[in-house]
Order: structure tokens, then C-alpha cells, then sequence
């Protein structure tokens, strides 16, 4: 084996697990606050959507970790507007930073070629290494002299709210999911592989109620004959614990996408402590629960006629950015 990919391995190693520490502590940080950094009140009022993930320069929105990661610096920052870029695009669209701001992290993950002798046969081979950097970027109101469009003002309610649940509606139709509606309580079943859910008019509000229903939806895709997470945790165990946290970022990305505003629900306030214990205790927990979750929610966007999984690649301008 190679000096050169042993020095290439130990440090893409070292910098992995900076950036899985630098993000954990982040989420670490807002839940010790009580603050679960999935549930923000992220009514934009921008043109690009009232109501939305965090979108890269060319308008594709971030997936998993940094979803979260960009929505706690919106809220800290004060941001109104979704979209995110590197100073490199900042640039090439005419605009620079602002003296003084600060970047907000984000990962990127890939992998690196290598080559190395093989001891057996003593031929070169080519072994692909996985890694992680962390890059910067930073919010359009951060950056002056960028195109209007990015400064447009705040658009007013459309009063098609209506017409955004019906589409809500639909969506979750189109998923086949077994749901059936009464009694008091919230909860997907995986013995029956069906959704028990409250009557709408019991709900104190429409959005309480889809973001309720998209949570016990995430739980649904977990079931052996779909993605077959574990879902035969005790409450207080990890795996309950986890499987709570990837139903919660899960419901979140959902309503992000489908024009909803999360409602936190009371019942999962015990959790806090749980999820502490688990994040605390392995830091690459929060990367896997929000992979699990992104899986969950495209897994429910594949359900929908000509849709498919959502179209989520880097561009060239951030893979250039992060490997510099």
C-alpha cells in the first residue's frame, strides 16, 4: 500500500470526522436550548416561495444534513430569503460578500480515486476512498450587487392556501397509504401497516393536521416492505429515539416541500433528552437520521405520477468550491 494513499486516507479521515463534530455540536448546541433546529418557522415571504428548503445558487434545493444545517443560520441570522451560495458563485454573479459576514457550513460528500499495488498480483489497482468536506456558504442578503431578482421584496399571502392543501391531499392519496381516522391519537402501526389518525376537526388547525399526518406517513415508509427501518424500539430506547428524530425531520422536509408550516406537537417535547443521549453518544447520528429521513421523503416523492425522486446534484461551482 502506498505512502501516498496512506497519507491521502488519514487525512480526508481527519476532516470527515471535523465536519461530523462541527455539525453535531452545532444541532447539539440549539437542542440543549430546547430548540430543535427542524421545526422553524420558515414562512420566507420570498419569490421563490413562502414556504421552502434551502435552495442553492441555480434553485436546486439541499438535502439531509445541511437542510437543517442552513435553516438554524437563517433563523439566527435572520434571513428571509432561502437562497445560498459559495463566495466563488457570489462573484461570478457580480455581487461580493459583505465585510464582516460570516459563512454557515455545509458538507459535501464523494469519493476519491486512488491507486495502489495490489500485494497479491503486484499490479496498480484503483480503489475509490469516501469522504466529506465541509464548505462555506453564505445567504443572498449577506452579498450586495447580486441581480434584483434575488432582492425582490417579500411577497404577500396569495390566499391560494386552499389550493396548496387539496395538492396536499393528493399527494398523500397518491402514496396508497392505509389511513384510517378516529379515536384520539397519532401513530402508524407496523403490524397492521396502517396510519390511525385523529379527526381533521379535532386538529386546531389544516397545517397541524399534514404535519401531523406527515409525520406518521415518514414512520409508514420505515415499514419492512419499504425501507425497513427499525421500528420495534420501546419508548426511552436509542432506536425509538431515532426513529422519533428521522419521523420529525422527515415530516419537516415534507411540509417544506409541499408549501406546509410545521406545528410542533407537544407529545414529542420528552424526546429531547433521548435524542441528547444519541447524538451525544455518536457523531455521526444526526448525518444518518437526516439520510434516513431525506430517503424516507424522496421514497414518498417517488409515489407521485411523473415525479420521481427530487433532482438533488451539486453543481460543478460547489464541488470546485469544496475541493479547493
Amino acid at each position: 500500500m502506498s505512502k501516498t494513499w496512506n497519507r491521502h486516507n488519514a487525512a480526508h479521515t481527519a476532516e470527515r470526522a471535523d465536519v461530523y463534530t462541527r455539525v453535531t455540536d452545532k444541532i447539539l448546541a440549539d437542542l440543549e436550548q430546547g430548540v430543535r433546529p427542524w421545526m422553524k418557522p420558515w414562512k420566507a415571504g420570498h419569490p421563490v416561495g413562502t414556504v421552502s428548503r434551502p435552495l442553492r445558487a441555480n434553485g436546486l434545493p439541499y438535502k439531509g444534513v445541511n437542510v437543517l444545517m442552513l435553516w438554524t443560520s437563517a433563523m439566527s441570522g435572520g434571513y428571509v430569503a432561502p437562497i445560498w451560495m459559495t463566495y466563488r458563485q457570489a462573484q461570478e454573479l457580480g455581487g461580493q460578500v459583505k465585510k464582516g459576514e460570516k459563512g454557515s457550513l455545509v458538507v459535501y460528500a464523494n469519493t476519491l480515486t486512488v491507486t495502489e499495488e495490489n500485494p497479491t498480483t503486484g499490479q496498480d489497482e484503483e480503489k475509490a476512498i469516501p469522504f466529506m468536506k465541509g464548505y462555506t456558504v453564505f445567504n443572498v442578503e449577506q452579498v450586495e450587487g447580486l441581480p434584483g431578482h434575488y432582492y425582490a421584496p417579500p411577497v404577500p399571502p396569495s390566499g391560494t392556501l386552499p389550493e396548496r392543501l387539496d395538492r396536499v391531499e393528493r399527494f398523500v392519496a397518491e402514496t396508497q397509504a392505509s389511513i384510517r381516522h378516529g379515536g384520539d391519537s397519532a401513530c402508524f402501526i407496523p403490524s397492521l401497516d396502517r396510519i390511525e389518525m385523529p379527526p381533521y376537526e379535532r386538529f386546531q388547525d389544516r397545517e397541524s393536521y399534514y404535519a401531523t399526518l406527515t409525520h406518521e406517513l415518514t414512520h409508514w415508509t420505515g415499514h419492512k416492505s419499504r425501507l425497513d427501518r427499525d421500528l420495534k424500539g420501546r419508548f426511552g430506547s436509542s432506536s425509538y429515539a431515532a426513529e422519533e428524530l428521522i419521523a420529525e425531520m422527515g415530516a419537516a422536509f415534507l411540509c417544506a416541500d409541499l408549501g406546509i408550516t410545521p406545528e410542533v406537537r407537544d407529545d414529542h417535547a420528552a424526546y429531547l433528552d433521548h435524542w441528547l443521549k444519541v447524538l451525544k453518544a455518536d457523531k455521526r447520528a444526526i448525518f444518518t437520521a437526516a439520510a434516513a429521513a431525506q430517503k424516507a421523503s424522496d421514497y414518498l416523492h417517488s409515489c407521485q405520477p411523473s415525479q420521481g425522486n427530487p433532482s438533488e446534484e451539486e453543481t460543478t461551482e460547489e464541488v470546485t468550491e469544496a475541493a479547493a
